[in-house]
């Protein structure tokens, strides 16, 4: 039997997931980000890859045929000829894009998903004025570079990592418009998620006892992972992941693009998957509560009925989806005294922006709402689940896997299947 690997770097920390050629997981191990704070990230996430290839029981990883590997969307770094970074970088959800936004709107179509403080585009001009940015010689996504440390490849990515640096998923090549822009650096060559790119290097196969001819391959968003994972299939079904932020995702047969809304379509097959991500979401209920709190308080909320609260909860300044604005203010106020009334009005609140942004995709065309499959942590909460089905009005069930890993670890079956 074969097994193969998919490894999930999320805002949480990094997990793997090994599964057979039946799909069903064998092994599963995971790597928690610090809860102090992490000052060197790069070493975090290589540190992060190495421990969790350790983890996988031996006899399992001599079988590895093929691993492949997701990241957050629009986490970004620079790096030299190399492949060592020369600054920090710069993640997900950081807005100093916003300063080169006039310059993108300058060159860049209308409503295009590049249109955003914190798209990869608008990362990447920001850091083109730099200082670091004159030793830096490839622009690679968190995934490429983790990709890059097993099969030693440099400018090489996947279509749903580039999507937020411009890249045509349709025609599946750098539009002109921004080939013109001739950014002194390298833009990855880009890749369908799941294609082999090359064989593991060969330390790291002695190094872990690996196979020599295990193939890594082009991986995926986080979010998107956690789709693959759901068994969502059918258009009209949509994932929400419930992790740090909220982030949803509806499969259409019409692509949707719009960055005024913060909205954007990843490629999958002969469909499209319209979505956002919203900056508010589980990292707001940590904020004020710890997990025990949080399930203590949340089997205390009659979910059947509504917070008069009425909040847009945000851990500081701006939200990408389903309101583009990277000044958009935190309403955490008024707070009562009960901690109880103050949890259901956050998660009364997160549900009502998460229906939102539903709502606005199929104002937009999107294929009409038949069911929302649950991921990330949120999932496992009962009560949350049926304030957003009331919401929603459509069936609200868990992903068949929650695990972003798995859907990764699919990929990976891909690959060799191609």
């Amino acid at each position: 039997m074969n097994f193969y690997l998919g490894i999930d770097f999320g805002t949480s920390g990094a997990r793997a997931v090994v599964i057979d050629d039946a799909a069903c997981i064998q092994a599963e191990a995971k790597y928690p980000w610090a809860s102090s704070g992490v000052s060197d990230w790069v070493t975090a996430w290589q540190t992060a890859l190495l421990t969790l290839l350790t983890k996988i029981p031996e006899e399992l990883r001599r079988k590895i045929k093929a691993i492949a590997i997701n990241g957050t969307s629009s986490t970004v770094l620079l790096v030299d000829a190399l492949g060592k970074p020369v600054d920090a970088p710069l993640f997900y959800n950081d807005g100093r894009g916003s300063s080169v936004l006039e310059q993108l709107r300058s060159f860049a179509p209308a409503n295009h998903t590049v249109l955003s403080a914190t798209s990869s585009l608008a990362k990447l001009l920001w850091m083109s004025q730099q200082p670091s940015f004159a030793e830096a010689q490839y622009f690679l996504h968190q995934a490429d570079w983790l990709a890059f440390l097993l099969h030693g490849q440099l400018a090489i990515s996947d279509y749903h990592n580039a999507l937020k640096l411009g890249y045509d998923v349709e025609e599946l090549k750098y539009p002109e418009w921004l080939e013109n822009l001739q950014i002194p650096i390298q833009l990855p060559k880009v890749l369908p998620p799941g294609t082999p790119i090359g064989e593991l290097r060969p330390e790291i196969a002695a190094n872990f006892g690996l196979p020599v001819d295990c193939l890594v391959c082009a991986g995926t968003t986080d979010s998107i992972a956690a789709f693959l994972a759901s068994g969502a299939k059918l258009p009209g079904e949509a994932v929400t992941s419930l992790g740090s932020t909220l982030v949803i995702k509806l499969l259409s047969r019409t692509r949707i693009e719009n960055s005024q809304y913060g909205i954007y379509s990843h490629r999958l097959g002969d469909l499209w998957l319209a979505g956002g991500a919203s900056n508010t979401g589980g990292a707001v209920l940590k904020h004020f509560f710890t997990d025990t709190e949080l399930e203590s308080f949340s089997r205390q909320i009659n979910a059947s009925t509504a917070s008069d609260l009425n909040y847009y909860p945000l851990l500081q300044p701006g939200d990408r989806f389903p309101i583009n604005d990277p000044h958009l203010p935190p309403r955490l106020t008024p707070r009562p005294d009960n901690p109880v009334e103050f949890l259901h009005g956050l998660l009364e609140s997160i549900a009502r922006i998460e229906a939102q942004g539903y709502k606005l995709l199929q104002q937009m065309q999107a294929d009409q709402l038949s069911r929302v499959y649950t991921a990330g942590g949120g999932a496992a909460n009962e009560t949350w689940t049926a304030i957003r089905q009331r919401y929603l009005k459509v069936p609200v069930v868990s992903s068949v896997n929650t695990e972003a890993a798995y859907g990764t670890a699919l990929l990976a079956i891909q690959g060799v299947e191609k």
